[in-house]
């Protein structure tokens, strides 16, 4: 509801500024919208993510999303791929090398008109669930592997885990991915999945490791008493803590992108 001015008042207002959160994946594209306390308005909205998904394609159907939901001032999304400055660099799992360098933060503030900031989509969901005490770790077992750490809350320099070998050759994302489960098995993927686990924990040393993505609900081990399965609502509702002003000397430094 809006006054003459224009300017929501009443309930409206007070749940503002409201936050697009997108959450682009390899199997889907999500979105929904944030009141202030990162609540979802309404239900998510979701679409298959075509393959290839080039930047063109993606944003087109992207419009067509956002057209259901309700407004908006501010926009945050997850990417599945390296990001840095808002610009893309990887996104091996869209299939597409026109992203790389694309200026997705500046594009998406430009085509509408609000302020944008974007991150990888692992860090976006472990924004949703980190306790922001100690090292912890996100991994995110989806189309391919993504990862994110953090230190006290604090979000580490990115490492591209899926693209780094991690056994006879294979990479992360070759090894536990969407295309190793339907190959291997569930039974081979899980003893896959727990051998990932103790070689990130050799690597990072973690107090605290959360597993997302659309495949971690096939897990059938118990898991260590530091490792935990969070949901992948966090992908989107993560997206509040992208407008933190703990996060603006960050994003600040990456450039505006229309942020006012």
């Amino acid at each position: 509801m809006t006054g003459r001015s224009g300017k929501p008042r009443g309930r409206a207002a007070k749940t503002r500024p409201h936050t697009l959160a997108v959450d682009i994946g390899g199997s889907h594209l999500k979105a929904s919208v944030l009141d202030r306390a990162g609540a979802e308005i309404v239900p998510h909205v979701a679409v298959t993510t075509p393959h290839p998904a080039p930047p063109s394609r993606t944003l087109a159907l992207l419009d067509g999303m956002i057209r259901t939901l309700p407004a908006f001032d501010r926009i945050s999304v997850g990417f599945p791929g390296a990001v840095r400055d808002g610009r893309v660099l990887t996104a091996p799992n869209l299939g597409s090398a026109d992203w790389h360098d694309f200026p997705l933060a500046a594009e998406l503030a430009r085509r509408w008109e609000k302020p944008a900031r974007v991150l990888n989509d692992a860090e976006v969901q472990g924004f949703g669930v980190i306790q922001g005490k100690g090292l912890e770790c996100v991994v995110t077992l989806g189309t391919g592997f993504g990862s994110a750490l953090y230190r006290d809350g604090e979000l580490m320099p990115h490492l591209e885990l899926g693209q780094h070998p991690v056994r006879k050759g294979k990479t992360y994302d070759e090894y536990v991915g969407a295309a190793a489960l339907e190959k291997k098995g569930a039974e081979k993927w899980n003893l896959r999945v727990r051998r990932v686990i103790d070689t990130v924990r050799t690597l990072l040393n973690y107090d605290r490791l959360y597993l997302g993505g659309g495949n971690a609900s096939r897990i059938d081990f118990d898991l260590p008493p530091d490792v935990i399965i969070v949901s992948n609502e966090a992908g989107i509702t993560g997206g509040i803590r992208l407008w933190d002003p703990a996060l603006d000397r960050f994003f600040a430094a990456a450039g505006s992108h229309g942020d006012r």
